[in-house]
């Protein structure tokens, strides 16, 4: 029954061999914690309080290991990545060496006082955009994100039309959508062909794709769960849900997590829980090497079973 296997025992037994790595696409990086926002789902918790950050050192070994790494991807996350003083280093100094970044923004953040450049900077860098939207109705924004969030993310998103963003297929425009409650996300071309409709017929507003993600039991989404008495009926739904066509494009076969203080992860999930790459490979962007990191076991935990539920998660969004 898989409610009752652990995540690593049920995976095993669709592959012939423990969960390893088959490539190493992207490079992910978390510049901290500190965010504007405080939502209800967070894995990690950011918000303005926070004061993990990445500091200059561990930021030049960063950039040195995506150098080595020879990734197409980097992908800059946090908290919010632009309340990060460093992110234009990182951006500029990078740009030349992988095929495309990316940067998970929250939106309103650019409507934060010193802020509002950030989209014209991206623009100029050819930065892809990964924006968080969990509904295109203000009362269920309003529910996981705060007061006011809609009608800014609304007025940033028109912004980002006019500079070209989610229109030129050079500028892509994904917009995220995490689930409001304790249930999966619907079929993601579905809702995505009703976010457009309904963005469209309402604000004029148009985007590149739609990414569905399971909220992972882990953070403020976790507490909620347990005030309400809903976390372990939430994980039996994970596991009753899992989905072995998931397995191969599981976000940790493809990725290297690395957090603010230069520690590696299979995934941010992982970093939530703080739990490092299996100990065999290397712990710290001071020590990684690529064919070590490549052969590694990866690490699992109950909250992976997100990660298989229904049409699988990840941060690239629906996996099947």
């Amino acid at each position: 029954m898989h409610e009752r296997q652990p995540f690593e025992a049920l995976v095993r037994s669709w592959l012939p061999e423990d969960l390893r790595p088959l490539d190493l696409l992207t490079v992910q990086v978390n510049l901290g914690y500190r965010c504007n926002q405080l939502c209800a789902h967070c894995h990690l918790e950011a918000g303005p309080g926070r004061s993990e950050t990445m500091n200059a050192a561990t930021l030049e070994a960063v950039i040195s290991l995506v150098f080595e790494s020879g990734c197409a991807r980097l992908d800059i996350t946090g908290g919010a990545p632009e309340m990060h003083p460093a992110l234009v280093t990182l951006i500029e100094r990078t740009r030349e060496r992988v095929q495309d970044i990316q940067v998970r923004t929250n939106l309103t953040v650019f409507a934060e006082p010193g802020m509002h450049h950030w989209p014209d900077f991206y623009r100029s860098h050819g930065v892809q955009l990964v924006a968080s939207l969990p509904c295109y109705l203000e009362p269920e924004v309003r529910q996981q994100r705060g007061p006011e969030v809609f009608e800014t993310s609304i007025a940033v998103l028109r912004r980002l039309n006019e500079l070209g963003y989610g229109r030129d297929p050079h500028l892509s425009l994904n917009l995220v959508y995490n689930p409001l409650g304790a249930f999966l996300p619907p079929q993601q071309d579905r809702l995505e062909q009703e976010y457009r409709q309904r963005l469209r017929a309402s604000y004029g507003i148009t985007f590149t794709r739609l990414l569905t993600i399971t909220n992972a039991p882990l953070g403020r989404f976790r507490g909620d769960l347990r005030r309400q008495h809903e976390e372990r009926a939430y994980l039996e739904l994970l596991r009753a849900s899992f989905n072995p066509e998931t397995i191969q494009g599981l976000m940790c076969r493809h990725q290297i997590n690395i957090g603010w203080d230069g520690r590696l992860y299979d995934c941010d999930f992982n970093q939530a829980v703080q739990r490092p790459l299996d100990p065999g490979a290397p712990q710290t962007v001071w020590d990684f090497q690529t064919s070590t990191v490549l052969s590694r076991k990866i690490v699992t935990g109950d909250h992976c079973f997100a990660c298989t539920a229904g049409y699988g998660s990840s941060c690239g969004g629906a996996l099947v």
